[in-house]
Protein backbone atom coordinates (compact mmCIF):
# COMPACT_ATOMS: atom_id res chain seq x y z
CA UNK A 1 0.00 0.00 0.00
CA UNK A 2 1.93 3.02 0.99
CA UNK A 3 5.31 1.66 2.45
CA UNK A 4 4.48 2.93 5.96
CA UNK A 5 5.41 -0.20 8.73
CA UNK A 6 2.19 -0.17 10.51
CA UNK A 7 -0.37 0.05 7.87
CA UNK A 8 -0.71 -3.74 6.41
CA UNK A 9 -1.95 -4.63 2.55
CA UNK A 10 -5.43 -3.33 3.33
CA UNK A 11 -4.31 -0.29 4.93
CA UNK A 12 -5.39 -1.74 8.10
CA UNK A 13 -3.34 -0.29 11.30
CA UNK A 14 -1.32 -3.39 13.21
CA UNK A 15 1.70 -4.02 15.36
CA UNK A 16 4.87 -4.39 13.23
CA UNK A 17 6.11 -8.47 14.18
CA UNK A 18 9.79 -7.84 15.31
CA UNK A 19 9.85 -11.07 15.98
CA UNK A 20 12.37 -12.37 13.42
CA UNK A 21 15.00 -8.64 14.06
CA UNK A 22 18.08 -9.26 15.38
CA UNK A 23 18.58 -8.03 19.06
CA UNK A 24 20.86 -4.86 19.00
CA UNK A 25 22.26 -1.92 21.12
CA UNK A 26 19.77 0.91 20.31
CA UNK A 27 19.64 4.70 21.52
CA UNK A 28 17.70 7.37 20.55
CA UNK A 29 17.66 11.57 22.17
CA UNK A 30 15.24 13.89 21.29
CA UNK A 31 14.70 17.61 23.02
CA UNK A 32 12.53 20.16 23.39
CA UNK A 33 12.04 23.13 24.97
CA UNK A 34 9.31 25.00 27.31
CA UNK A 35 9.46 29.62 27.35
CA UNK A 36 7.77 31.19 30.40
CA UNK A 37 8.31 34.47 31.70
CA UNK A 38 11.72 35.88 33.58
CA UNK A 39 9.56 35.47 36.97
CA UNK A 40 8.80 31.68 35.86
CA UNK A 41 12.47 30.78 35.11
CA UNK A 42 13.66 32.72 38.50
CA UNK A 43 11.37 30.81 40.91
CA UNK A 44 12.02 27.46 39.07
CA UNK A 45 15.90 28.42 39.86
CA UNK A 46 15.57 29.42 42.99
CA UNK A 47 13.42 26.70 44.12
CA UNK A 48 10.48 28.63 44.99
CA UNK A 49 7.57 27.13 43.19
CA UNK A 50 5.02 26.65 46.02
CA UNK A 51 4.34 22.45 44.27
CA UNK A 52 8.08 21.91 44.73
CA UNK A 53 11.43 20.64 43.32
CA UNK A 54 10.09 21.48 39.68
CA UNK A 55 13.11 19.81 37.91
CA UNK A 56 13.40 17.15 40.04
CA UNK A 57 9.75 15.77 39.77
CA UNK A 58 10.07 16.69 35.67
CA UNK A 59 13.02 14.59 35.25
CA UNK A 60 11.37 11.27 37.26
CA UNK A 61 8.05 12.53 35.29
CA UNK A 62 9.90 11.98 32.20
CA UNK A 63 12.11 8.87 32.86
CA UNK A 64 8.28 7.34 34.20
CA UNK A 65 6.52 8.59 30.55
CA UNK A 66 9.47 6.53 28.84
CA UNK A 67 8.89 3.30 30.48
CA UNK A 68 5.18 3.62 29.62
CA UNK A 69 5.72 4.71 26.64
CA UNK A 70 3.94 0.93 24.77
CA UNK A 71 0.85 2.22 26.92
CA UNK A 72 0.21 5.28 25.77
CA UNK A 73 1.31 4.86 22.06
CA UNK A 74 -1.00 2.36 20.20
CA UNK A 75 1.20 0.29 18.25
CA UNK A 76 4.40 0.90 19.89
CA UNK A 77 6.30 -2.36 21.42
CA UNK A 78 6.86 -2.65 25.04
CA UNK A 79 10.71 -2.49 25.58
CA UNK A 80 13.27 -3.38 28.22
CA UNK A 81 14.78 -0.13 28.90
CA UNK A 82 18.80 -0.49 29.86
CA UNK A 83 18.71 3.76 30.51
CA UNK A 84 16.54 6.46 30.70
CA UNK A 85 18.49 9.74 31.12
CA UNK A 86 17.07 13.82 31.21
CA UNK A 87 18.79 16.22 31.27
CA UNK A 88 17.55 19.74 31.65
CA UNK A 89 19.00 23.08 30.88
CA UNK A 90 17.39 25.95 32.83
CA UNK A 91 18.04 30.13 31.34
CA UNK A 92 16.10 33.38 31.45
CA UNK A 93 13.69 32.30 29.67
CA UNK A 94 12.55 28.61 30.15
CA UNK A 95 13.84 24.81 29.82
CA UNK A 96 15.45 22.82 27.53
CA UNK A 97 14.84 19.41 28.12
CA UNK A 98 16.62 16.52 26.33
CA UNK A 99 15.83 12.95 26.70
CA UNK A 100 18.14 10.18 26.24
CA UNK A 101 16.50 6.13 25.76
CA UNK A 102 18.36 3.46 25.18
CA UNK A 103 17.88 -0.61 25.33
CA UNK A 104 19.10 -3.93 23.40
CA UNK A 105 15.89 -4.90 21.63
CA UNK A 106 14.67 -5.86 18.36
CA UNK A 107 13.04 -2.54 17.67
CA UNK A 108 14.31 1.29 18.46
CA UNK A 109 13.60 3.36 21.19
CA UNK A 110 12.86 6.85 19.44
CA UNK A 111 9.25 6.52 20.63
CA UNK A 112 10.45 6.69 24.56
CA UNK A 113 13.14 9.22 24.12
CA UNK A 114 10.24 11.80 22.32
CA UNK A 115 7.48 10.88 24.83
CA UNK A 116 10.11 11.61 27.77
CA UNK A 117 10.69 14.95 26.61
CA UNK A 118 7.18 15.67 26.05
CA UNK A 119 6.39 14.59 29.41
CA UNK A 120 9.22 16.19 30.93
CA UNK A 121 8.31 19.27 29.35
CA UNK A 122 4.16 18.66 30.38
CA UNK A 123 5.14 18.84 33.84
CA UNK A 124 7.63 21.64 33.85
CA UNK A 125 4.24 23.49 32.71
CA UNK A 126 2.07 21.75 35.49
CA UNK A 127 4.55 22.79 37.97
CA UNK A 128 4.59 26.20 37.12
CA UNK A 129 1.44 27.17 36.04
CA UNK A 130 0.02 29.32 38.78
CA UNK A 131 3.32 31.24 37.76
CA UNK A 132 2.70 31.56 34.24
CA UNK A 133 -0.14 29.78 32.30
CA UNK A 134 1.00 31.86 28.99
CA UNK A 135 4.09 28.87 29.14
CA UNK A 136 4.77 27.62 25.31
CA UNK A 137 5.78 24.10 24.41
CA UNK A 138 7.99 23.40 21.14
CA UNK A 139 10.70 22.18 19.57
CA UNK A 140 10.07 18.75 19.73
CA UNK A 141 12.49 16.51 18.08
CA UNK A 142 14.34 13.24 17.65
CA UNK A 143 18.20 14.44 17.01
CA UNK A 144 19.52 11.15 17.25
CA UNK A 145 19.37 7.12 16.67
CA UNK A 146 21.68 4.41 16.94
CA UNK A 147 21.39 0.75 16.15
CA UNK A 148 18.83 -1.09 14.30
CA UNK A 149 18.39 -2.24 10.63
CA UNK A 150 18.74 0.94 9.38
CA UNK A 151 21.60 2.37 11.35
CA UNK A 152 22.32 5.20 12.78
CA UNK A 153 20.48 8.89 11.78
CA UNK A 154 21.42 12.01 13.00
CA UNK A 155 19.39 15.21 12.44
CA UNK A 156 20.34 18.04 10.20
CA UNK A 157 20.69 21.55 11.92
Amino acid sequence: MSGLTHLDESGAAHMVDVGGKAVTAREAVARGRITMSAEAAAAIRDGSVKKGDVLATARIAGIMAAKKTSELIPLCHPLPLTRVAIDLDLDETGVTATATAATEGKTGVEMEALTAVSVTLLTLYDMAKALDKGMVLGDIRLLTKTGGKSGDWRAEG
